[in-house]
């Protein structure tokens, strides 16, 4: 990838990002370090929603996990392929929020970005009001890589890009399987209990 595309506003970010007051920093450092934890949440609570539908619903639910796999894997490939140094060390920028990873830790594309967008719309397809809260996390989290210093912005577009795409496709996939295949029963105990009066 040629790096020079975007150096300048990785630059402008992570000077910027130098001049923001500690806390905000490591707010951002910590949201873009662990943020992928709350896409999980969100398809546990998918799943809990799930519950009372059964059939095609519970299964585009249970496929999100296997999707955002699958399109981690694929994203790595790719990383390995490319093999773009991080912009920390390319352009030997030391003042960012988090450290820089080591030679070897690829940078095109994010795979932070490339899970969130996978993840958001997984999700989307799947359970639709959890889906519209997933996208602007996606977004944030595309962002933060950018603001702690170890992605170019190209990076990230393309991982969201990337990601969002390939999840979409393979959703798609799922959904058809599900046309296909007879409704599926929900299990008694995954029921949610009435009350008798």
């Amino acid at each position: 990838m040629n790096s020079r595309v975007d150096a300048g506003l990785y630059r402008w970010v992570v000077h910027l990002a130098q001049h923001t007051p500690g806390p905000l920093d490591d707010t951002i450092r910590l949201f873009s370090d662990y943020g992928l934890g709350l896409f999980a949440v969100l398809m546990l609570a998918a799943w809990w929603r799930a519950r009372s539908y059964g059939g095609a619903r519970m299964v585009a639910v249970l496929a999100v996990p296997v999707v955002v796999v699958a399109v981690f894997l694929a994203n790595d490939l790719v990383k390995s392929l490319v093999s773009e140094q991080r912009p920390c060390r390319t352009l030997h920028v030391t003042a960012t929020v988090e450290a820089c990873p080591g030679l070897g830790d690829w940078s095109f594309p994010s795979n932070h970005a490339a899970i969130a967008a996978a993840s958001a719309v997984a999700l989307l397809l799947a359970d639709r009001r959890l889906g519209l809260i997933a996208v602007p996390f996606a977004l944030a989290l595309g962002a933060s890589r950018v603001w702690i210093g170890v992605h170019y912005p190209h990076d990230v577009l393309a991982g969201l890009a990337w990601g969002g795409l390939l999840a979409w496709v393979l959703m798609l996939g799922v959904r058809r399987a599900n046309l296909r295949l007879p409704a599926l029963a929900v299990p008694p105990r995954l029921r949610p209990q009435r009350r008798r009066t």
